[in-house]
């Protein structure tokens, strides 16, 4: 599957490009400038990872916060193939496991439904 290279880019400002902005940005904000060339003062060996990993609480909530006006908007919406998997590779025992699980859910959900309807 070919990837869109704007959801590519899209995906790569909200995931990497984001969390490193917020980060100077908070550092600039509380220390300035010198606060901000603390991150690239060589003490660390990825600067740019420390700096994700710290904006990344903030990035996390703004993405949040974007998905709530129009969803999709903060976390892009990844693109996947689906593919049928050939019944012949299917465990019988893994449908019979599956068959009495959804069995017990099906009782279980019955029994619910007439706990809540009022009495006639």
């Amino acid at each position: 599957m070919a990837t869109d290279p704007f959801d590519a880019l899209r995906l790569t400002l909200m995931q990497d490009v984001l969390p490193v902005g917020l980060a100077v940005v908070e550092r600039a904000r509380k220390g300035g400038a010198r606060e901000v060339m603390a991150a690239f003062d060589g003490q660390e060996a990825d600067p740019l990872g420390s700096l994700r990993q710290e904006g990344e609480p903030a990035a996390s909530q703004l993405r949040q916060g974007l998905d709530r006006v129009s969803p999709g908007l903060g976390n892009p919406v990844m693109k996947v193939e689906v593919h049928d998997v050939a019944t012949e590779m299917a465990d019988p025992q893994d449908a019979l496991e599956l068959q009495q699980g959804l069995a017990r859910i099906a009782a279980r959900l019955e029994q619910l439904e007439q706990r809540l309807e009022p009495n006639a």
